[in-house]
């Protein structure tokens, strides 16, 4: 990909050399330098976990507070990422992030005011998450025929869990990962063997 510089020399060679003229130089030359909307991003505070009601909780990030710290567990999401640009986050506001930015589709601009960093920020961070997950998980969506998939073993596991509130634990079908790191529940041991070993076996 070219780089602004190079892009600018280039029109400046094709005007001197009449490849092009003076109207096609200026229009080029305003494309080439636009620039992305400012937003005052530094008019909000930074995310506070506390300063979130338990109502804004579940309407936005689609999880509770309470339920963050497990699903962090279950995702392995470090302390901190750190971004190609340089960006750091913590682990926790990363998460956030991430999933105020898939509870419902929104644009990057919408989270400003939520998260106080700017839309280059953001963009970052969303990646670096996201990728982290794929990074762990990816293989779980290489193939969506897996024996733990098929019907009757979802019901199984269906009847073993009705009842019981584990929305939080089955994060994109990664059950058999999931139960790997969760060994001291012990209902979710139950229901892993209630519901899905059965079925693999």
């Amino acid at each position: 990909m070219f780089s602004r510089q190079t892009t600018q020399d280039a029109l400046a060679f094709m005007f001197m050399e009449d490849v092009i003229d003076e109207f096609e130089f200026s229009m080029l030359f305003e494309t080439v330098n636009k620039k992305n909307p400012s937003f005052p991003y530094w008019l909000y505070d930074r995310f506070d976990l506390t300063r979130v009601t338990d109502e804004e909780w579940k309407a936005e990030f689609r999880f509770g507070l309470a339920e963050l710290p497990l699903l962090a567990k279950v995702l392995a999401i470090p302390g901190a990422f750190v971004c190609r640009n340089g960006t750091v986050a913590t682990g926790m506001e990363g998460l956030c992030i991430l999933l105020r930015r898939f509870a419902y589709p929104c644009r990057l601009s919408d989270l400003i005011p939520r998260f106080g960093r700017s839309v280059p920020e953001l963009s970052e961070i969303i990646s670096e998450v996201a990728s982290h997950i794929f990074d762990n998980y990816g293989y779980l969506l290489q193939s969506l025929n897996q024996p733990w998939l098929q019907p009757d073993c979802l019901q199984s596991f269906a009847d073993a869990i009705s009842g019981r509130d584990l929305r939080c634990l089955i994060v994109g079908g990664s059950w058999m990962a999931l139960f790997d790191r969760l060994p001291d529940l012990e209902n979710t041991r139950e229901c892993y063997t209630m519901g899905i070993k059965g079925c693999m076996h």
